[in-house]
């Protein structure tokens, strides 16, 4: 076989950027090594910025998010039992839009099979071969049968754990990482979220977060030490904690229930360097991850795409190279921003178990300026909403 382009990947980057591709006209083969319920059953976050959903449009998959996705204006944070909002709208003039990322995905494959542009799923043991040659080649098995396909360039978009990023060679990669000491506990419950916009919790037993996928389901994490597990954490005592962390007026209003899903994920911020080795270019969790309290995973995601496929049209359309050669730059400089907001917006909000009394008043003290400076009101919402790209 042979393609242009061949994406490893089928999570929300690898079919953008293959949407994208194909609508320049540019040919495309999507391999993913697991099933297609498996990928839809991922559950991920769910705040796009309007970049994001402008790229979703420009794809070809925007109708359902456009019906369903909640507009948000601003959000609030609680600290103190005081709860203060940050209104994007007025302060930037933008917006973020609430939509799952497990939509996201269904929305683009839909839009994929209707092109009838192909997506391999189950595709196992990929391997990259000659990326730093003009004729790179996927080897793959399906189906237990051994098959290559020949092309120009690979994207890898297979997430932090696949075989793209290690495909280039160690000397040649520079990654840098903090770990974080602890983790969030998140569940789904089919009850109406307790407001319109996301609550964000700083307090003395962790953080929590209050957010939703629609408004008849909601989403709540509780910061989780990284040794507890699922079982530690049936429903009630999961409502009870939530409870205690939130101010009078949010605990009246929230509504319990049987949780659909409940899942401990630990927080880290990653970066590898370059983006991009001979003819693989990497793009979303293959090349970084974010702490989610931010809420730049995805739409990080979307603006390395925007940028990969601009530079590979362009190399498509006029022959040239440019983009592609500054790609791992421009992506990287907006990789970083975004890499210093959600560590800051996870240091602001998070109990750190070796803060010392300082550090707790140093936290305070940030929270009381953010409340009290339009112009720090104004910084944060401007990266929430996303910087331009």
């Amino acid at each position: 076989m042979r393609t242009q382009v061949v994406i490893i990947g089928a999570g929300p980057s690898g079919l953008l950027l293959g949407q994208l591709l194909a609508k320049a006209g540019v040919e495309t083969i999507v391999l993913e090594q697991k099933s297609k319920d498996y990928v839809l059953g991922r559950i991920r976050a769910g705040v796009l910025e309007q970049g994001a959903v402008g790229l979703i449009r420009e794809a070809g998959a925007g109708a359902r998010l456009d019906r369903e996705g909640l507009v948000h204006d601003g959000t609030e944070i609680l600290f103190q039992g005081n709860r203060r909002r940050i209104d994007f709208k007025a302060l930037t003039g933008k917006t973020v839009t609430v939509y799952g990322q497990t939509e996201v995905t269904r929305d683009l494959m839909d839009a994929r099979e209707a092109i009838g542009a192909p997506i391999v799923y189950e595709a196992l043991d990929v391997a990259l071969h000659d990326i730093e040659s003009d004729r790179p080649r996927v080897t793959y098995r399906k189906d237990g049968v051994p098959l290559e396909i020949a092309c120009d360039y690979v994207a890898g978009c297979d997430g932090f754990h696949g075989v793209s990023r290690r495909s280039i060679p160690e000397e040649k990669l520079r990654t840098y990482e903090r770990v974080y000491p602890f983790g969030w506990l998140g569940v789904l419950v089919d009850k109406p979220p307790i407001g319109h916009e996301l609550i964000y919790v700083n307090h003395e037993r962790g953080f929590a977060l209050c957010s939703m996928r629609s408004m008849t389901r909601s989403r709540y994490y509780l910061q989780c030490r990284l040794d507890e597990h699922i079982e530690d954490w049936p429903d009630d005592k999961f409502w009870e904690e939530l409870t205690r962390r939130l101010d009078p007026r949010a605990a009246r209003d929230l509504q319990t229930g049987a949780t659909i899903e409940k899942s401990i994920a630990p927080l880290r911020s990653f970066v590898a360097e370059p983006m991009s080795f001979g003819n693989l270019f990497l793009a979303g969790d293959a090349a970084h991850i974010v702490p989610p309290t931010g809420a730049k995973g995805l739409n990080l995601a979307a603006s390395d795409v925007a940028y990969l496929s601009r530079a590979l049209i362009e190399r498509y359309k006029d022959g040239s190279r440019a983009g592609l050669d500054d790609y791992a730059r421009k992506a990287l400089a907006r990789v970083w921003k975004a890499e210093r907001f959600s560590w800051w917006m996870t240091s602001m909000l998070h109990r750190f178990p070796e803060a010392s009394g300082f550090d707790q008043k140093m936290q305070a003290a940030e929270l009381e300026y953010l409340f009290s400076s339009t112009a720090a009101q104004t910084a944060l919402a401007e990266n929430y909403v996303g910087l331009p790209y």
